[in-house]
């Protein structure tokens, strides 16, 4: 094991020396419409992002949409959002346009026509007019002998004769890409030396689908190339199917890009994450009132890639996430998240957040959103307490207590907002005359230091004073200033 990381070290840090310090990087960022960006593909997403500002290089966003039929609606839109939330900000993009545009697959249709008649006519990839009960029928006969399940290339043995036959009666068809057996190898800026012989395990791959859409593999490689990507940072579970692609690159006399493929992140119960998983998406943190640099650090705390980590007591600013990001750092095994961590670094943001008056204005409108969103009806008869002054000393005061923005509309907090509504029962009322007291006092009493041990000693001084219970007091206190029993 020694060796290998000894080989894989020096292996990756010749690659940089060769091509990252030369070579202004043009990455993409390119999700599925699927569902909420998450953190296993923000980090995706700042990885390349981060590899591209250091070069002083090129980051583009593009959306893979070629599975029209689990596209979700405004997908697109808010993986946009959450990418600009975090900082994470493209050269080129579907809004901004670029060069190499259009950044939607689905409106790039035409130009995978055009280019799948480049492999047909070279003869690297055919014509499969293989029904869907043929294609099940393989696939339960090999798990009934125990073998792989894979398409046995039938259709690359058409005489062009009977393809053009079979055209022209209008029988439905796929394309599909001619593999090579044996092995292909490259090397992974990550992993190092990679190699696999994709024929043990699959037969020749569909790459135009039957409604004329391509699938990943095929639009990935086309775009690619023709977007002039030189580096692909992606996640573990494509390197497998990498050959296969650099397979494709062959077939076009194509340049590959250098590959790079980052170990996953599980949850902490070591489950992979998942779109469906609300605690892991974008979106909710933001909700919640989690800071952009507070995600970001969780994620390289998870991911690595970084010279100095840090520790959970220290926010990487966008500028040092830049300078310190190296491939070479990024370790592949597989990291576990800890979400005590991301609340950490939030209070760490908040702090410094408040530290700086200049981002009072952006604190208040927060709070003031999440409380009007949480108090709605409050809202609309204007019982609500959030002036500025009032919002920066709650702050203030909670920012040791909480660990996201959220923290503060909770169930037990909510008396910072509004005043209570509940009226004091038979049990309070005996103590209504104390109470008128108390308040006379204090608002006749010069206090030069107002804080907990002040007004603790005070209250049992008062409560001594007129024979009456101290927890009781407090008890009767907390009800009328909070409605909290």
């Amino acid at each position: 094991m020694m060796k290998y990381n000894i080989f894989r070290i020096t292996n990756i840090q010749f690659m940089q020396k060769r091509y990252f310090k030369k070579v202004q990087a043009r990455v993409r960022f390119a999700p599925s419409p699927t569902g909420l960006l998450h953190l296993g593909s923000l980090r995706t997403a700042l990885y390349n992002y981060l590899f591209a500002r250091a070069s002083n290089g090129a980051f583009i966003l593009r959306i893979e949409d070629t599975d029209q039929s689990r596209c979700i609606p405004d997908a697109i839109e808010k993986i946009q959002s959450d990418l600009l939330w975090c900082g994470i900000i493209p050269d080129e993009d579907p809004i901004r346009g670029g060069p190499a545009g259009p950044y939607i697959q689905s409106k790039r249709l035409e130009i995978y026509k055009e280019q799948v008649l480049k492999l047909i006519d070279n003869q690297s990839a055919y014509y499969c007019f293989c029904s869907d009960h043929r294609l099940d029928l393989l696939r339960r006969e090999a798990i009934k002998s125990r073998q792989v399940p894979k398409y046995d290339n039938k259709c690359r043995h058409l005489s062009s004769d009977e393809v053009k036959a079979k055209l022209n009666k209008g029988d439905i068809f796929c394309i599909r890409f001619k593999l090579s057996a044996g092995i292909e190898s490259f090397n992974d800026l990550i992993y190092g030396k990679i190699k696999h012989d994709i024929t043990q395990r699959e037969g020749d791959p569909v790459i135009i689908k039957t409604d004329g859409y391509p699938t990943y593999h095929f639009a990935n490689v086309v775009d690619d190339h023709l977007m002039e990507i030189s580096h692909v940072l992606r996640g573990i579970e494509w390197q497998v199917s990498t050959p296969k692609h650099i397979m494709m690159y062959k077939a076009f006399n194509w340049t590959p890009p250098l590959y790079g493929h980052l170990p996953l992140i599980l949850n902490s119960d070591g489950s992979k994450l998942s779109k469906r998983q609300n605690d892991i998406n974008i979106e909710s943190f933001r909700k919640d009132g989690v800071f952009p640099l507070a995600v970001l650090n969780y994620v390289i705390h998870a991911g690595g890639g970084f010279d100095n980590k840090g520790s959970v007591h220290y926010i990487h600013s966008y500028e040092e996430l830049i300078k310190q990001f190296n491939i070479s750092k990024i370790k592949v095994s597989s990291n576990k998240l800890s979400p005590p961590k991301l609340l950490e670094f939030n209070r760490i943001e908040i702090a410094k957040l408040l530290a700086n008056e200049k981002n009072n204005k952006f604190l208040v409108e927060r709070i003031i959103k999440l409380v009007t969103e949480a108090f709605p009806n409050r809202e609309i008869n204007g019982s609500l307490h959030l002036d500025e002054n009032h919002i920066i000393s709650v702050l203030k005061w909670a920012q040791n207590r909480i660990s996201k923005l959220s923290d503060l509309v909770s169930s037990k907090l909510h008396f910072l907002w509004i005043m209570p509504t509940t009226a004091l029962n038979d049990t309070h009322l005996e103590y209504l005359d104390t109470l008128k007291i108390i308040s006379t006092k204090l608002d006749e009493t010069e206090i030069q230091n107002f804080n907990k041990d002040w007004i603790n000693n005070y209250l049992k001084e008062f409560a001594k004073e007129h024979g009456i219970s101290y927890p009781t007091l407090m008890k009767v206190l907390r009800f009328v200033l909070s409605d909290l029993k």
